[in-house]
């Protein structure tokens, strides 16, 4: 039986006996908290006297009629309609109860415990809209979409079209009858409703058509909502775009719709773009956070071209939704917004992302197989996001910028409305170039791995450079070596310790050894940095005089993105085992001293976090833990008052403070008897602060109780369970773990904080007696989950911190994930993966821990 799931080939099956032209979908959301209703009819040509089925997730279904038929509501198994006897052209219509979700997917419920207000918002991707009306779920059945929605009068309503004048249809109730959409695929389509409040604006296009622009929140937030910046970013936005793409944005209006309990960062709805509202801010954040809200905002934005106008014909082009919007935020970002060192943050948050997922044993193609949902659920990683805009950047260095845009301008013109396929992409972009790129798709986007770049250099006496080659190594799983255009920076180290660039060639390198003749006959510089600029995407070696010269001048670079290179490559280092990690919090609690980009600075500080708690010699780990957060409190003291770096270092002294003198540093901060000039312990830092000191063992219930009654709001409840999930006792861990693993009635928000906050611990000891029921609840929670849901638990919940610890707390965690996986070779392939991932994981800590001790031995 299928259940939820939906095979690629019974979505071609079906892509071939059917044509889905249009969908009516009228929704009742007046009956109660749990239910509502779904009246779906949609229109459809087809194979004559062929069969097939509709999805649908519901309570009940109370009719079905095929063509003015009557079709038994029994056809309505396992999450399908089967439907047959279908002639050319067809209506079905069907009359269900769905369910509200507490989970983010389908249509989400939620009520605000500020004014008790119910506030409701659709999340569809992947194929999640059958849980609001019955639909052909895959993407490359688009149709028009027209909603009709009863709800209370007082809300407002938003969906894909320009909301319409409600009409009264009861006491406190009204109907709006949305005009249709254009064609689209029905994840895509979107539904927001409540007492939403709202800012409107407006731009013009460059078609002279103009677009209404519409940012909405909660009205418990409305406070907090800075509109006219978020449609001030979005006015750089589409002016970018509609000029590097040469097409005006192609729907109607553009609503930003921040909501609450949102599982990712943000999703690209027709039209009507829905965001974490964390992102509207009601305490003061670290800028990286405020720049990522730029990112995500264009990123949004940027699929209304790339995956909403031309849709991928099936997940394994995923990448040709999430790569291109992924390249193109950031491009957008750093030419048409205040953020220009974008590509800065690029290097240290996006591919990091990409080169860990690419070291792990579930690495795939950036095309990747995808044979189900199940499969595509997992695939939304780093390899589809950060390694294909990594690529696709190479891409543009290789080809040109303008041969690249007009290859997909070219693209948009040709598939507007449509869906595509890899090969439809590279048709345009080599007309555009004049290149073939059949053997750049072959190594770049159909197979995986990431390959390292290291440079071999030899002098003479006098310090002339008498040969340069770099070498290109590839793992043993994955031996492909790649082609690479990309820059070799010289630096030297200036009479006032500055380290300026004197040398820089650009250059293509293929197979295991490129020659560099343009560096031999020249003085060697001080340092060495292969890919500067980042055009390339392979990991980077620094040879060994360069490396020394980066440690002990770091802050001598003028710009960040080469500073962030040589970081990038000694956390990749680290995490090899080529690196102690003690040598590398040396170096992050120096670097974070003077680092000045933002995005920089947290990456870093999170760096600091695995390689105190999982990479260093579990021995020397005592001593390492209590003086890291010596110097991050020293660091906080000297940083300018008031300062971005002040925040972030005064929340990673909080998160990590473990001696008494530390925790009441913490404390004092909490309580206002101790102060750091220019910061504002505002309602988010409180709870960081807090939390810090629950999980020290210095604050409790009724501190925690003390200040949701502060903070009586929906974050403050999410954050006071994260808390009471970090009180390091047994039986609270016992409390915490039985509220995930064994109901599931959290809310996803709620859920998420309960799960970090039990993974929060000092002494480790108090994961032990979890370790074993971790192992033993995976199918069980894999199989009654949403896939959301049951994700969280299976990566969440893993007891990682316990990764070399068998001899002193008795837990070997490596033989057991690898005796589990042995043990279930027939679970399901996407939660293997997920277990697998975990013991790579682990295996990659213990022999981090190992490089640290041999490193520091005597």
């Amino acid at each position: 039986m299928p259940g939820e799931n939906l095979t690629r080939a019974e979505a071609q099956e079906r892509a071939r006996t059917l044509a889905t032209s249009s969908y009516d979908v009228v929704l009742d959301l007046t009956r109660g908290e749990r239910v509502f209703g779904s009246t779906t009819t949609v229109r459809f040509t087809a194979t004559p006297g062929a069969s097939t089925f509709v999805d649908l997730i519901a309570e009940s279904v109370e009719e079905i009629t095929l063509n003015g038929r009557a079709v038994d509501t029994g056809a309505f198994a396992d999450s399908r309609i089967a439907v047959d006897g279908l002639a050319a052209e067809n209506e079905l219509r069907v009359v269900a109860t769905c369910r509200y979700m507490n989970t983010g997917e389908g249509l989400h419920r939620f009520v605000d415990p500020v004014d008790g207000e119910t506030y409701l918002y659709t999340q569809f991707e992947v194929a999640d809209s059958r849980r609001m009306f019955a639909v052909f779920e895959q993407p490359d059945l688009k149709a028009t979409f027209a909603f009709t929605v009863t709800a209370p009068s007082h809300w407002t309503v938003v969906a894909n079209t320009a909301t319409p004048e409600p009409e009264p249809a009861g006491d406190g109730v009204a109907t709006w009858r949305f005009a249709p959409t254009q064609v689209i695929s029905s994840y895509l389509t979107a539904l927001v409703a409540g007492p939403y409040h709202g800012v409107t604006g407006e731009l013009t296009s460059r078609d002279g058509r103009t677009i209404p622009l519409g940012v909405y929140c909660r009205a418990s937030l409305a406070e907090h909502l800075d509109a006219e910046e978020i449609m001030d970013i979005t006015r750089a936005g589409f002016a970018f775009y509609e000029e590097a793409f040469d097409r005006p944005y192609p729907f109607t209006k553009y609503d930003q719709l921040f909501v609450p309990e949102f599982n990712a960062g943000a999703m690209e709805n027709a039209g009507a773009v829905t965001f974490l509202e964390n992102y509207v801010f009601r305490s003061k954040v670290p800028e990286a956070t405020v720049e990522r809200r730029a990112v995500t905002i264009l990123h949004e934005l940027a699929h209304m071209w790339f995956g909403d106008l031309v849709t991928m014909r099936w997940w394994n082009d995923l990448w040709l939704n999430e790569s291109f919007a992924e390249f193109a935020s950031h491009l957008a970002t750093a030419e048409a917004t205040r953020w220009s060192s974008a590509w800065t943050t690029f290097s240290s948050l996006e591919k990091t992302w990409a080169y860990n997922q690419d070291q792990l044993p579930s690495t795939h193609p950036i095309v990747a197989p995808i044979n189900d949902l199940e499969d595509v659920e997992v695939n939304f990683d780093g390899i589809t996001y950060a390694k294909g805009a990594s690529v696709l950047k190479q891409l543009v260095a290789w080809v040109g910028r303008d041969a690249f845009l007009e290859g997909l301008r070219r693209y948009f013109a040709k598939h507007a409305f449509a869906n595509t396929e890899l090969r439809d992409l590279l048709v345009e972009l080599e007309a555009a170039s004049g290149r073939d790129l059949a053997a750049w798709s072959q190594v770049w986007l159909e197979e995986a791995g990431v390959t390292l770049l290291r440079p071999e250099i030899e002098t003479d006496a006098e310090g002339t450079v008498t040969a340069f080659a770099l070498l290109q190594e590839a793992p043993a799983e994955h031996p492909t070596l790649r082609p690479h255009r990309l820059v070799i920076g010289g630096y030297d180290i200036a009479e006032d310790g500055a380290l300026r660039r004197t040398e820089r060639v650009e250059l293509d390198v293929d197979g295991a050894r490129t020659e560099v003749p343009a560096l031999v006959g020249k003085r060697r510089p001080d340092l060495v940095l292969v890919n500067d600029e980042d055009l390339a995407y392979a990991k980077v070696r620094l040879d060994e005089r360069s490396l020394a010269t980066a440690v002990a001048h770091l802050d001598g670079f003028a710009e960040s993105l080469p500073r962030a290179l040589v970081l990038a490559s000694a956390w990749d280092m680290t995490r090899d085992g080529e690196w102690a990690a003690r040598d590398y919090v040396d170096l992050v609690l120096t670097a974070v001293a003077t680092e000045t980009d933002s995005s920089v600075v947290q990456v870093l500080l999170r760096q600091l976090g695995t390689a105190l708690s999982a990479y260093s010699a579990p021995e020397a780990r005592a001593d390492l833990e209590a003086r890291a957060p010596d110097r991050l409190l020293e660091l906080a003291r000297a940083a300018a008052p008031g300062s971005d770096t002040q925040l972030q270092l005064v929340r990673a002294l909080a998160a990590h403070a473990v001696t008494d003198a530390q925790l009441g540093v913490v404390a004092g901060l909490l309580a206002g008897t101790g102060t750091l000039e220019g910061l504002t312990v505002d309602t988010d830092l409180r709870w960081v602060l807090l939390q810090g000191l629950v999980a020290g063992g210095r604050a409790g219930a009724a501190e925690i109780d003390a200040e949701l009654a502060r903070d009586a709001t929906a974050t403050g409840q999410q954050q006071a369970a994260r808390a009471r999930a970090a009180v390091p006792s047994m039986a609270n861990k016992a409390r915490a773990w039985a509220d995930v693993v064994d109901s599931d009635t959290l809310p996803n928000a709620v859920q998420s904080n309960v799960i970090g906050g039990f993974s929060q611990v000092h002494d480790r000891a108090l994961l032990v007696p979890f370790a074993g029921a971790y192992f033993d609840a995976l199918e069980k929670v894999w199989a009654e989950r949403t896939n959301e849901m049951a994700q969280n638990i299976v990566v969440g919940l893993y007891p990682y911190k316990l990764a070399g610890l068998a001899d002193t707390l008795g837990v070997d965690l490596v033989a057991l994930t690898q005796g589990w996986l042995d043990a279930h070779e027939g679970a399901a392939p996407a939660l293997r993966r997920l277990v697998v991932e975990n013991l790579d994981a682990a295996r990659r800590a213990v022999r981090a821990q190992a490089a640290d001790r041999l490193a520091h031995q005597g």
